[in-house]
């Protein structure tokens, strides 16, 4: 049997990069999936990309709206019935600047989406998880939430953030039978990171993603399907007796 059989997954910044390849990984493994995104367009293009491999369902939502992220969990609930795996994944990396440069419009806007959209997220999911007794909830947080990086401030502490709320949340449940982890990817193959190296030496893209590589152990950036792996594991009964934890997926970058 496959490892998702008849599960419902939520999936948020589903429509691109690690949110639409697990996405395409839990219909692979037999789930069905409701994916969220900001544009109606993007996520289009991502149901023609799934097309054949299971029931989608798309939502245009900004998951930093307390109205849209309630719409988003109802709509899922309204179609599917339950959810039983939660990827709260939607999020933005922000300018690159020194902290005493980052403008506070910046920096509101990166706390909205990583750490108010997640908190929201959560605060709609977890009930009907809690009144189903079971659930997997995965934040996405970064390598950045367990170590520093300078330039990128709002960004670090968005994803030191998520750490806290993923622990709190995680205690919360566990009597309800509901698991709440994270994961932690240093840098990956997607569009963020093209537009981080280009913000860290504009017109020297090349170069940043070189020195960046060089830093991780294993010599390589990730690539989405190593992230969905990750997610796909704690979404799984395999990892039925793990919550509140933090799981580096990285290379080794983060042992050094």
């Amino acid at each position: 049997m496959k490892r998702l059989h008849d599960k419902i997954a939520l999936i948020t910044g589903g429509a691109a990069g690690i949110g639409l390849e697990t996405a395409r990984l839990f219909l692979n493994e037999g789930a069905s999936v409701a994916l969220v995104d900001l544009k109606t367009d993007d996520l289009a293009r991502a149901a023609k990309t799934l097309a054949g491999l299971g029931e989608v369902l798309t939502i245009a939502a900004d998951v930093s709206s307390p109205e849209d992220s309630a719409r988003y969990v109802r709509e899922c609930v309204d179609r599917f019935g339950r959810i039983d795996i939660f990827f709260n994944n939607a999020g933005i990396e922000g300018k690159v600047a020194p902290l005493t440069q980052q403008k506070i419009e910046d920096f509101d806007r990166v706390i909205a989406v990583n750490v108010r959209g997640a908190f929201l997220g959560l605060q709609q999911v977890l009930p009907v998880m809690s009144a189903q007794k079971s659930g997997s909830v995965i934040n996405m947080s970064s390598i950045a939430g367990l170590k520093g990086s300078p330039n990128v401030a709002p960004y670090i502490t968005s994803k030191h953030a998520v750490v806290g709320m993923t622990k709190a949340a995680a205690i919360e449940v566990a009597p309800d039978g509901v698991r709440v982890n994270s994961v932690h990817p240093a840098p990956v193959n997607t569009r963020m990171m093209r537009s981080l190296e280009e913000g860290f030496n504009p017109g020297h893209g090349d170069a940043v993603k070189d020195q960046l590589v060089a830093s991780i152990p294993l010599g390589r950036y990730g690539e989405t399907a190593d992230i969905a792996d990750l997610v796909l594991f704690l979404a799984s009964d395999d990892s039925a007796f793990i919550t509140g934890a933090q799981y580096p997926v990285d290379g080794g970058m983060a042992a050094t």
